[in-house]
């Protein structure tokens, strides 16, 4: 063995007993280390491994390997084909209502039965517990659902004959659990699933540490689309992109996926040592208004509809998006003016209204303000998240705050939160207003649909919880779900962008593709048009 192959090797079992120090994963090293085992690094953190006790990335980038869906996509598609069903599909003749046929002999990794009754459970439960974190706002358009036998599952559809049906059950909402070993009215927690082994994707997790280590090996039973290629896959969780850019060039993971920097990919492009991989965009980088707290919102002393929706409206003015995309995130992210990104049907950029053609316009937001009768400086809370969000939101959002001073119409106050916490403070609950007037959003796309970019932030009880609602909106989005006509349906959509131009609830700024780094020996990592990185794909040669 020579020197290189010496200090490769030294690095791999350093980074698998760094995984082990973590806490939860096997120390079984020769396991670990198996001739095809995979070691993935990334900085995402998990806020519940309970399918309806999350809605963000870091939780479904977990749950997709471990959790079957009825419907799901192959490879290099967005296409959906049968994960456990056993056919695409039927719709009864008025459109009420979708059966689908699930496949004969399915299990858990516990040897538990899966049928029909573990299909129903696994939807019913999400909305039941609809915790403010969870994915419960994707199944409003869901009324019931029927087991006639264990093969059978009958939804019950609000909306006739819904195009958006089957990329519900392909999003963070479908996955299919185990209903002997989940709550049915509460969230289950991490060591009762593992525990469990209530698992039947293509992988089992054998031992979990929440943001520290995980533990995958194959799961036997699984007879889904997409089989397991690697012999297991540990994942190490680290605290910022350095480290994680730092342990994919030495070799110590053999891919790290989310969030390098985009100075970090750049430099890593130009290492032999390492591949950069990409693939099609679809992430949105966005600010959310709390419509509580922000200045003049509904909890507010001064409470003001009309100012503060020029508030809004004087925000949108004055952000530089291509500032933004090309000193912050040197292309990485491109400006986005749209509620529906590019490349998505129903795009159009409305956003552009509020600016000089793209660019900031001081004068329009001075206007605005001055119109509506509200004194400047604005005094403005504006809150951020690093770890979840990636280590440049510090420099994005710095150069956000300087945009809105620049002209002395607003004043402020810049603050961070870790990821956790923050997902938990900024949402407008019943018994509470939130906590962050302005704050920090991004999307990572459930499916391939302009739909799940207009249902999840606009619909009532969408997952934001800002305290927004409008009828006009909720009421269209769900007619454009129903519309089979290509044509019509473009144009409910774009309708529907130019409402929300005006409300501005949240305010897009850009959008972004995917991107792993692997080592040179390291093939299968496939970032396509489904939005998921699957492991079981990677192999190393």
């Amino acid at each position: 063995m020579n020197a290189k192959k010496i200090i490769a090797a030294i690095a791999l079992v350093a980074a698998l007993a760094s995984v082990s120090a973590c806490g939860g994963v096997k120390d079984d090293a020769a396991n670990a280390a198996g001739e095809n085992s995979v070691l993935v690094g990334t900085t995402d953190k998990v806020t519940s491994l309970d399918p309806a006790g999350s809605y963000d990335n870091g939780s479904y980038a977990v749950q997709i390997q471990v959790f079957p869906f009825l419907y799901a996509q192959d490879y290099n598609t967005s296409e959906l084909s049968p994960d456990i069903a056993a056919d695409d599909g039927t719709w009864s003749k008025d459109g009420k209502q979708f059966t689908v046929k699930i496949k004969d002999g399915l299990k858990f990794a516990n040897g538990h039965t899966l049928d029909s009754k573990d299909v129903k459970f696994s939807y019913d439960r999400i909305n039941t517990i609809n915790d403010p974190n969870g994915p419960s706002s994707l199944l409003a358009n869901i009324d019931s659902i029927e087991t006639p036998d264990a093969n059978t599952v009958v939804f019950n559809s609000k909306v006739p004959f819904d195009v958006t049906l089957k990329q519900v059950m392909s999003s963070p909402a479908g996955p299919i659990v185990d209903d002997e070993v989940f709550s049915a009215d509460k969230i289950t927690d991490a060591d009762t699933i593992v525990s469990g082994k209530a698992f039947a994707g293509p992988y089992q997790i054998d031992s979990f540490k929440l943001n520290e280590a995980v533990s995958y090996s194959k799961n036997g039973n699984y007879q889904g689309l997409t089989p397991v290629k690697n012999s297991g896959v540990q994942v190490k969780y680290f605290a910022d992109a350095s480290n994680l850019k730092m342990a994919v060039e030495q070799g110590q993971v053999d891919v790290a996926y989310r969030s390098l920097s985009p100075t970090d990919i750049e430099d890593l492009g130009k290492n032999s040592k390492v591949k950069v991989v990409k693939g099609p965009g679809g992430e949105v980088r966005m600010l959310a208004f709390n419509f509580k707290l922000q200045p003049y919102g509904e909890s507010q002393k001064d409470a003001d509809a009309v100012k503060a929706k020029a508030v809004r409206q004087a925000v949108a003015s004055l952000i530089d998006r291509d500032e933004l995309s090309q000193k912050v995130y040197k292309g990485a992210y491109t400006p986005l003016y749209s509620f529906i990104p590019d490349g998505l049907t129903g795009h159009e950029d409305t956003l552009k209204a509020y600016t000089d053609n793209g660019k900031p316009d001081a004068a329009k937001a001075k206007k605005t303000l001055s119109d509506a009768g509200v004194p400047t400086p604005v005094d403005l809370k504006l809150q951020y998240n690093g770890d979840h969000y990636g280590s440049s939101s510090a420099d994005e959002y710095a150069a956000i705050k300087s945009q809105l001073e620049a002209d002395g119409l607003f004043k402020v106050d810049l603050q961070q939160t870790e990821w956790t916490q923050y997902n938990k403070e900024r949402v407008v609950t019943d018994d509470s207003d939130g906590s962050y007037p302005v704050y920090q959003l991004g999307w990572f796309p459930d499916y391939s649909d302009p739909d799940n970019y207009l249902s999840p932030f606009f619909r009532d009880g969408n997952f934001v919880n800002n305290g927004y609602s409008n009828k006009k909106v909720n009421d269209a989005i769900v007619a454009q779900a129903g519309e089979k006509d290509e044509a019509k349906r473009e144009g409910m959509l774009k309708d529907i962008q130019k409402t929300e131009t005006d409300d501005l609830s949240t305010l897009p700024m850009l959008q972004g593709n995917q991107v792993a780094v692997t080592g040179s020996n390291v093939s299968g990592v496939v970032l396509d048009p489904s939005f998921r990185f699957r492991y079981a794909s990677v192999v190393k040669n």
